[in-house]
């Protein structure tokens, strides 16, 4: 199987004025391919930084993909810096210079004199050109000057290098990238993952119920702990997709029977989500308010809510006025089930109180968190989540 590593390139990333999405995306679609991913990292705007980095990764990878730096401006460094770090000049191509202006002038302009750098490759690149943007991209394929170990079998290796523009980036991969991969390094496996979410365990004792499956090499069984949601990572390898989902299904129906109604989701599914879903099978609207949580469980329901959410109130107020605000809200909104959540943030402790009306009757809990009191907003929001998803299912 071959291996990979990922070089994102930009100052504006490690300043943070942006987010590195295109990692994640080429992390996940190289999983898919078959390929193991050794590394990532972020360089910025520095062709010998760069140079050196790609140098570093192309010694222990068949394969180093970078993103960004493909630009206009002199402060697009990619292609000077791989080519300095194959030992190689830089050459313009005519054909790619005609390639770029014809994508600007589908926008009614004339292409500048500096975007003509974006014509320039590596000597001996193999270029990509780029329907969708105005950077054309290039794979260059180093002569090592002595064999290195690979999983191929062949000693192939490959730098390849595409845009920032997340659209761009996607799109080059999916149409030129995975073509190359799949002819040039014989991929003929698939690594494919699911994720199971759980709420209600801490992840010591998620690990108690499913440790002897974290023992497993394939598929291979891990955990990773959200502040009141603690995921199960089961990853198979196989050379099909059909085989891969067997393997992980064997694994899946044990963990599932072990852990119940802990697990609330699997892969894209939420907990707001799956919670206001589960209120939605009952017939029921909702709403919630919140004091102390700094707004999270507002973000958090809106940004994933179907239509059964009526509204969502965050303010501040004494612990002990939040069941008469949460029967207030249920009344003013007209809302089936309203939830309500107070954090009260101590020295060595967190205090969560959570209230509850339905149809049914009232219902209170209290809780504790004892973590980072950082964490605590997502805590309280998410175990206020898991507790009103289980009071659903009762109802069943």
């Amino acid at each position: 199987m071959p291996s990979a590593e990922i070089i994102t390139i930009g100052t504006e990333i490690l300043l943070g004025e942006i987010v590195d999405t295109n990692t994640r995306f080429l992390a996940r679609a190289l999983r898919g391919l078959g390929v193991d991913l050794y590394r990532t990292l972020t360089i910025g705007d520095n062709a010998q930084r760069i140079a050196e980095a790609i140098q570093d990764s192309i010694r222990r990878a068949d394969i180093v993909i970078t993103t960004g730096g493909l630009g206009p401006t002199v402060d697009d460094p990619t292609r000077e810096a791989v080519a300095r770090a194959v030992g190689v000049e830089t050459e313009y191509r005519e054909e790619l210079w005609e390639q770029v202006k014809a994508v600007v002038a589908r926008y009614g302009r004339v292409a500048g004199e500096n975007q003509k750098r974006q014509a320039v490759v590596p000597q001996g690149a193999v270029a990509i050109p780029n329907p969708v943007g105005t950077a054309p991209s290039f794979i260059v394929e180093p002569s090592p000057p002595t064999p290195l170990p690979t999983n191929t079998g062949e000693g192939r290796r490959a730098i390849i290098s595409l845009p920032g523009v997340p659209q761009e980036m996607e799109y080059l991969f999916h149409h030129a990238v995975i073509p190359y991969l799949q002819k040039n390094f014989h991929l003929n496996s698939v690594i494919k993952v699911r994720l199971l979410h759980t709420s209600g365990m801490s992840e010591a004792n998620v690990d108690d119920h499913v440790g002897e499956f974290e023992l497993l090499s394939n598929p291979t069984v891990g955990l990773a702990a959200h502040s009141g949601v603690v995921d199960i990572r089961i990853a198979a390898k196989a050379e099909s997709e059909d085989e891969a989902d067997r393997l992980i299904e064997e694994v899946e129906t044990q963990i599932r029977a072990r852990l119940g109604t802990y697990i609330f989701g699997a892969d894209d599914e939420t907990l707001p989500r799956v919670t206001l879903d589960a209120c939605a099978a009952h017939g029921w609207n909702a709403a919630a308010l919140e004091s102390g949580l700094d707004g999270w469980l507002t973000r958090a329901l809106s940004a994933d809510s179907p239509p059964n959410l009526l509204t969502v109130e965050a303010e501040n107020f004494p612990p002990e006025e939040l069941a008469a605000r949460t029967r207030a809200l249920r009344e003013r909104v007209s809302a089936r089930v309203s939830l309500g959540v107070a954090l009260t943030r101590g020295a060595s402790e967190q205090v969560i109180e959570l209230f509850m009306v339905t149809p049914e009757g009232e219902k209170s809990r209290k809780l504790t968190y004892g973590g980072p009191p950082n964490y605590s907003p997502r805590w309280a929001g998410n175990a206020a989540l898991n507790w009103m998803r289980l009071q659903m299912l009762e109802k069943k």
